[in-house]
């Protein structure tokens, strides 16, 4: 089983959760010019929060996750609100096939850091891309593992803007730009608050 099967019922019952997924969504309209024309494509979509934020503004939106927890609860919210433009997908990027569409918008929030291949996954959103198609990735800034926890070994701590920038460039992405669209308040394993800023990147494909 996913490890986000059994976090899927309540997933959205969590105010922070829904609070992270409302900051960065306003983020990405704040920075792009999003319109009805336009295709999109959400990795790791979980129960669609993101993609919620964004379905007024955008056309058809292809939502892709491992978990078949979260696309379970995400399938009842798309029913229940009649969201016709919404299309949930099982599909791991690191294992299955690109998709054989293009799209003019690539999005995740809170995934990237989960996926071993960081380079990997950046050349899989570029090649589905159109070309001068967007990318906005939302994830955390470096951190020193407290976020997870000492014991937590299989996520990145974050990333450093100025590496994940030339790690970008080096694919072929330019217009690179980086604001912090939220900030994450945890208590952390020593008891003590902690304040975990999440960055949004937005790069743009070269042509």
């Amino acid at each position: 089983m996913n490890k986000f099967d059994e976090k899927a019922q309540e997933w959205d019952e969590n105010p922070e959760h829904v609070k992270r997924s409302q900051a960065i969504g306003i983020t990405i309209r704040n920075h792009l010019s999003l319109s009805k024309d336009m295709k999109a494509f959400e990795y790791g979509c979980g129960t669609g929060l993101l993609s919620f934020e964004l379905q007024p503004h955008l056309g058809d939106i292809t939502m892709a996750d491992n978990s078949d927890g979260m696309l379970e609860v995400l399938k009842e919210k798309i029913e229940e609100r009649n969201a016709s433009n919404l299309h949930p997908v099982r599909l791991d990027l690191t294992e299955n096939d690109l998709p054989n569409e293009q799209y003019d918008l690539v999005f995740t929030q809170m995934t990237l850091h989960h996926i071993p291949d960081t380079k990997a996954i950046l050349k899989s959103f570029y090649n589905i891309l159109h070309p001068e198609g967007y990318l906005c990735i939302a994830d955390l800034d470096k951190e020193d593992g407290s976020f997870h926890g000492k014991d937590v070994t299989d996520v990145h701590r974050g990333f450093d803007r100025a590496e994940l920038t030339s790690m970008m460039k080096s694919i072929g992405f330019s217009d690179i730009s980086f604001t912090t669209a939220y900030r994450i308040e945890k208590e952390i394993e020593d008891g003590s608050a902690k304040s975990f800023p999440v960055f949004l990147a937005v790069a743009r494909k070269n042509v």
